[in-house]
């Protein structure tokens, strides 16, 4: 499984690098057959002082992708939110295949 964190108008500190890199490892208990998980971690340029976190995960699977967008006000909690969905639609996934 290849996992590639891209941040898009910020640098990324190690620590949630590390956080998010943990996190998706855990992702190959769901489904075997993961080739690719692509993150984005953005800030959304909003107008006012305080800016959302935005976190994008793209999942390639043979045959079919899984992707999910989650935005608050910390990068932990949006990427919490948007593990939570995709290993949601990897269940799903993995439960037509098996049907």
């Amino acid at each position: 499984m290849n996992i590639n964190i891209q941040t898009v108008h910020f640098d990324a500190d190690e620590k949630l690098l590390d956080f998010v890199q943990r996190k998706l490892e855990k992702l190959a208990t769901f489904h075997d057959r993961i080739t690719r998980v692509e993150v984005f971690l953005k800030l959304d340029n909003l107008v006012h002082a305080i800016k959302d976190k935005v976190v994008e995960i793209k999942i390639h699977i043979p045959k079919q992708d899984c992707f999910v967008k989650s935005t608050s006000k910390s990068f932990e909690s949006s990427f919490e939110h948007a593990f939570e969905s995709v290993i949601n639609q990897l269940k799903k996934k993995k439960e037509k295949l098996a049907a």
